[in-house]
């Protein structure tokens, strides 16, 4: 999701070279069972593919029946170090996450603890959709082939992160659907978030927990794990790259998922994925053992839901057909019925597939962002094994990545806002403060010298005044400043009949007309670097209460036995209640600018609660 920076001719040739000293260089992994013809002439072929997608490495997996026939490691798993990728390395997998999640709702079936076409409100009595019908008809089955009319909503969960799953539960009955339910295919990671939490509800535990008692402790997968901190700790971690300039390597900072974990937070290896297709392709048994109830793999392997646009193309004739079960895609691919899943998460792509009526699977898990090395992988691999004629998949989706890439630079010129210049109607204080939507969080305008600046969340934008109160929303990236070559599209600051600035429409969910926020009254933009100064626990009486900064950077207040409340910048050092209205905090300081105590004030008085050392 992160913009790539500009490529120059200066490094290309260079770095072709290095990737082809880098490939060879990696040591190969033992090909287990494998041998001529099957695998051989795959170090040239993959090869290729590390070079002309400038690519840092990958690993991939190949099982047939209970047996891991092929595992290799390829290029480099950290540039800088120089160190090789291996089968045992570890990366972000993330929505090949979904068939996990779904398969703890296949587990609870059996169990009798929860009907497929079940309202999901009977096992979240706190839920709610946009719409009282979607609240009363929506069922588990619906969230489980993404069938619930709601489009993506995306930059909900990833510009406006939470810890807290809750609190993303009660965005949704803020996301306006594009789609009746059942009437249309919409993916969206929101409907898996909540399967996580009916997983949780039942079974009373967290869903990280079930997901290592069910599946990675009885499958033998030692080196998965479920956080960021758990990767950075593993033997092997991966480190995410995107292309950067003069295409080398660029490398990217992991992003921590947290609350969103059940819709793709999976970190793991190829040879620990393994395992995991060893389970599907013998029906939901592991060396003999029922992990997957047999009936809910033949449900989540089967069609649940039509995806548009299956029609073979003039180019591929015999790749047809696009259906979702639970948690997988289904198509078929040149004969045989393939049942897939990909996974994308900044620095890091993935593709899990087995085909069950061959008994075979592959997985590859690569260190690039939103790349097509998996697929081309993949598709080398299907072909040799399934005894195909050859195709030249590295040409093929080279070309048609360029094609989209081109598509994607004429796109993002329509996102500019045409017309004549014409001067802003306000002056820049005026726009600054902060703008509330419900569905996303709270979206801060402030100034940067004489700039314009966008903050949602850790994300910042810069706004390029255009004309009157429209703004052109660029990535900052950095000390390099905004990413011009990136737009995000068109915000446009909305006044009263009174001339003041009242809400900021934000193009944040491209299948619906921009977003309105309302403008929060009083509120102020923060130097949310400030923050840190102001948590802490303050005493009044015998009653501590909490000051903490989010993992969004947002400020939180905790009193016992109360909700915790978010608060809301208004003047130095004093903040609002967002959820108590009347109610406010005011910092004091001592003289040397120490945060000392706070006054809570409240319509009933004000009341101290000095700051404990």
């Amino acid at each position: 999701m992160a913009p790539s920076a500009a490529s120059g001719r200066a490094w290309s040739a260079w770095f072709f070279l290095l990737t082809l000293l880098f490939a060879t260089a990696a040591p190969a992994q033992k090909k287990k069972g494998a041998g001529p013809p099957d695998f051989s002439g795959l170090d040239t072929a993959f090869a290729r593919v590390l070079k002309e997608w400038h690519a840092a490495g990958f690993a991939v997996a190949v099982v047939k029946k209970d047996q891991v026939i092929f595992s290799l490691g390829k290029g480099w798993r950290d540039v800088e170090r120089k160190l090789p990728v291996t089968p045992q390395t570890v990366f972000a997998i993330g929505s090949c996450t979904k068939a996990f999640t779904a398969s703890l709702i296949g587990q609870l079936g059996q169990e009798g603890l929860v009907s497929l076409d079940q309202p999901v409100r009977t096992y979240l009595p706190e839920l709610r959709f946009f719409s009282e019908d979607l609240t009363e008809h929506v069922t588990l089955r619906d969230l489980m082939c993404h069938r619930t009319g709601l489009p993506r909503h995306d930059l909900s969960w990833y510009y406006f992160r939470t810890p807290s799953r809750d609190s993303l539960l009660q965005r949704i009955a803020y996301m306006e659907p594009t789609a009746g339910l059942r009437q249309k295919w919409q993916y969206n990671n929101f409907m898996f978030l909540l399967q996580g939490m009916v997983a949780e509800r039942l079974r009373h535990q967290s869903w990280e927990d079930l997901i290592r008692s069910r599946f990675f402790q009885p499958l033998g997968m030692t080196h998965s794990c479920l956080s960021i901190e758990e990767l950075q700790r593993s033997a092997e971690p991966a480190v995410g790259y995107e292309v950067g300039p003069d295409s080398l390597p660029l490398k990217m900072n992991y992003y921590p998922i947290g609350a969103m974990g059940p819709a793709g937070s999976i970190n793991s290896t190829v040879e620990d994925m393994a395992q995991w297709l060893m389970t599907w392709i013998a029906q939901g048994k592991y060396q003999g053992k029922e992990i997957l109830p047999a009936g809910y793999v033949t449900e989540a392997m089967s069609p649940q839901m039509v995806i548009p646009g299956g029609l073979p193309s003039r180019e591929s004739p015999d790749l047809y057909f696009a259906n979702y079960g639970f948690g997988w895609f289904l198509s078929s691919y040149r004969g045989h019925y393939r049942v897939e899943h990909g996974g994308n998460i900044d620095g890091f792509s993935a593709s899990v597939c087995f085909f069950p009526s061959d008994s075979l699977g592959i997985v590859v898990l690569s260190n690039q962002n939103n790349s097509q090395v998996p697929s081309v992988v993949r598709n080398l691999l299907a072909d040799r094994l399934l005894h195909l004629p050859y195709i030249d998949w590295q040409t093929r989706l080279k070309s048609a990545y360029n094609q989209a890439v081109n598509q994607g630079r004429e796109a993002q010129q329509s996102k500019v806002s045409p017309g004549m210049p014409a001067p802003a109607t306000h002056k820049p204080e005026e726009y600054e403060g902060s703008f509330r939507h419900a569905a996303y969080g709270t979206a801060e305008v402030y100034r940067n010298g004489d700039s314009l600046m966008l903050r949602m969340g850790t994300f910042r934008f810069w706004l390029r005044h255009d004309r009157y109160d429209l703004y052109t929303l660029y990535p900052r990236e950095g000390a390099g400043g905004p990413d011009t070559s990136n737009s995000l599209g068109v915000a446009q600051f909305n006044m009263n009949s009174s001339g003041e600035i009242t809400s900021l429409s934000l193009p944040l969910e491209p299948t619906l007309a921009p977003l309105l926020f309302q403008r929060v009254p009083g509120a102020l933009a923060a130097d949310r670097s400030r923050f840190p100064a102001y948590a802490g626990e303050y005493t009044l009486s015998s009653v501590v209460i909490r000051v903490t900064v989010s993992p969004d950077s947002t400020l939180h207040l905790a009193v016992p036995g109360q909700p915790e409340d978010e608060l809301v910048p208004e003047g130095r050092d004093r903040f609002m209640i967002r959820n108590l209205s009347g109610f406010f905090i005011q910092f004091e300081r001592n003289d040397q600018g120490e945060i000392i105590d706070l006054l809570s004030i409240q319509p009933n008085g004000t009341f101290k609660a000095i700051r404990k050392k």
